[in-house]
């Protein structure tokens, strides 16, 4: 097992205070692996927001211990955490990244991206019970109730992946590609990636829009129209 796994680094900082403290809060005496593992699953799903405007082009825009303290990020900034957490736990931990259509994205947020693709979503892996299991954190309870999705559950023993099918039987989310797995969080390989999918002038401009609002963009996933 790489030691990596197991260790901080500047962006998924497991061993800063607050990061540490509500990793022991969310565990409480829980001592399996596997249920701790659930336990930080579900306190990250619902406990942070799913923001896909969320800044994305400096590493403490991933840093753990800033999404905690801002209780929101894209999917990247929720594994980060995640994976952090885990490591507070002892539980050997690490992101992973793949292609993924979105067929039941708001329209808003299709158009802001040019396309029905989300470049480099991020989920966590935890190494249990001799693997690794996939654990995906991105969208919050509200979220999935608001588009009509099953909120994604994760068991600490299976792979928790997104549904390809929203409740009423229509296509969700499709896998395109998978591209590896990081002990952290590899910020210029997910600017190459999104200005592969999404065109160099569109990321600078999506940057230059966080600049000028002091990082926040004036977009709220949550006022968007849901698809029909």
């Amino acid at each position: 097992m790489d030691s990596n796994y197991l260790s901080p680094t500047a962006i998924i900082d497991s061993d800063q205070k607050d990061v540490m403290e509500f990793a022991a809060t969310t565990v409480g005496d829980r001592k399996d692996p596997e249920v701790r593992a659930v336990s930080l699953y579900y306190a990250v799903r619902d406990g942070i927001w799913y923001d896909p405007y969320y800044p994305f082009y400096l590493p403490e825009h991933y840093r753990a211990s800033n999404i905690l303290k801002s209780g929101r990020g894209y999917c990247v900034c929720k594994a980060s955490l995640l994976c952090a957490l885990g490591r507070a736990c002892g539980i050997p931990s690490r992101v992973g990244f793949a292609h993924v259509r979105n067929h039941l994205a708001t329209r808003q947020l299709i158009e802001f991206l040019g396309t029905d693709i989300f470049a480099f979503h991020g989920f966590t892996e935890f190494h249990i019970q001799g693997r690794w299991v996939k654990a995906t954190p991105a969208f919050n309870r509200e979220l999935c109730e608001r588009h009509r999705v099953a909120p994604l559950e994760f068991n600490g023993r299976e792979d928790s992946l997104f549904q390809p099918y929203n409740l009423e039987k229509r296509q969700f989310m499709e896998y395109i590609e998978y591209l590896g797995t990081y002990s952290d969080i590899p910020v210029e390989t997910i600017l190459k990636g999104w200005k592969d999918i999404y065109g160099e002038k569109r990321v600078q401009d999506w940057i230059a829009m966080h600049e000028k609002g002091g990082e926040k963009m004036a977009r709220d996933l949550n006022t968007e129209d849901v698809w029909k």
